[in-house]
């Protein structure tokens, strides 16, 4: 069966093919056999609520960083407050994108995680994991393109699990990145500014 973007009003022109793909996508995704792969990253996504992941990163960083891994770590929880500030509070409620009918759709109950009750666009998962490897990697690139896999590996589990479409999770990625960009940049002026005073 397709997968429904459940919109109150229909789309039409480029935003319904647009649409179109991005049930299809999910669609193929829902109904690919996966089964050493459910398990881990239904682990993989429920393990990565409230930022979890990248908050114990950061702790890593600090600890183990020295000065520049403590401020790879400020960097990348500044980042990750601003995305999900601005992804959660004023993206989302603006959205009006319902969450996949997973059920109906055929996602297998080994993948499911719980699913949300806030609206599925864009996805906050991988807003908070890009804009964690853009914050620190503005620090420390080597740090951020080693995270870049795990940040990957998260937003990809919520289309696995079923509770988000593939648009969702390109959203809340690029999203991520450059609210992240424009954190690390009121940083490094604000610290510009306090090595003048």
């Amino acid at each position: 069966m397709p997968a429904t973007n459940e919109n109150p009003e229909p789309a039409s022109g480029l935003v319904a093919e647009i649409n179109r793909l991005d049930d299809s996508i999910y669609a193929a995704i829902a109904a690919s056999s996966t089964p050493s792969l459910d398990g881990p990253l239904a682990l993989i996504s429920d393990a990565a609520n409230l930022s979890k992941p990248w908050i114990a990163s950061a702790a890593a960083l600090a600890l183990i960083g020295g000065p520049r891994g403590r401020r790879a770590a400020l960097y990348g929880i500044a980042s990750i407050t601003a995305a999900s500030t601005v992804v959660n509070v004023a993206m989302k409620p603006l959205s009006r994108r319902r969450r996949p009918d997973r059920v109906a759709i055929g996602v297998i109950e080994e993948r499911h995680v719980s699913m949300p009750s806030s609206t599925s666009f864009p996805s906050g998962h991988s807003a908070s994991a890009f804009a964690f490897v853009i914050g620190v990697g503005h620090v420390m690139p080597a740090a951020g393109a080693l995270l870049t896999l795990p940040a990957a590996v998260v937003a990809y589990s919520r289309v696995h699990t079923g509770v988000h479409y593939p648009g969702d999770v390109l959203a809340g990625s690029l999203a991520g990145i450059v609210l992240a960009k424009l954190a690390c940049a009121a940083l490094d002026r604000g610290s510009r500014r306090g090595a003048q005073a």
